[in-house]
């Protein structure tokens, strides 16, 4: 259990901090690129897509780990064994989807529900940060046109 919790509050902290330094990186990036705010928005929705990806795809890989590789607990259901498996479990819980044809077992059920509440937060957090970067392109584009 020790372990699960240790494993479980390092892959959280992981890809929150990666999904701070993803949107800190855009909301640099973004301002000095000389095209349309249009075009820029698209870069930030993209920008912002890639990050959860990336989070999604971390949190599959520890779950193929953890079933793989110690005694946490397995995935049930339409489960296969395979780290593409994972992955897909991984993307369901993420969104919240949640589909439930892919069922965790044991210790993992903690971790999978700490993945849904981070993916939760982090997409809100994506969609507050994409509120902001477009009121601001709205604001220069009134300028612009006054």
């Amino acid at each position: 259990m020790i372990a699960s919790l240790i494993i479980n509050t390092t892959l959280v902290a992981i890809v929150v901090v990666i999904h701070y330094e993803i949107l800190r990186a855009l909301s640099v990036i973004i301002p000095k690129l000389k095209i349309k705010n249009r075009l820029r928005v698209i870069i930030g929705v993209f920008g912002t897509i890639c990050a959860h990806i990336i989070e999604v795809w971390l949190f599959g890989v520890v779950f193929f780990l953890m079933i793989t590789y110690g005694d946490f607990g397995s995935l049930g259901g339409n489960f296969d064994g395979s780290l593409i498996d994972c992955v897909y479990f991984s993307f369901t819980n993420y969104t919240t989807v949640g589909y439930g044809d892919i069922e965790p077992f044991g210790n993992l059920r903690f971790l999978a529900g700490l993945e849904a509440i981070t993916g939760l937060s982090l997409i809100t957090w994506s969609a507050s940060f994409m509120f902001m970067e477009m009121t601001q392109f709205w604001k220069e584009d009134q300028n612009n046109r006054h």
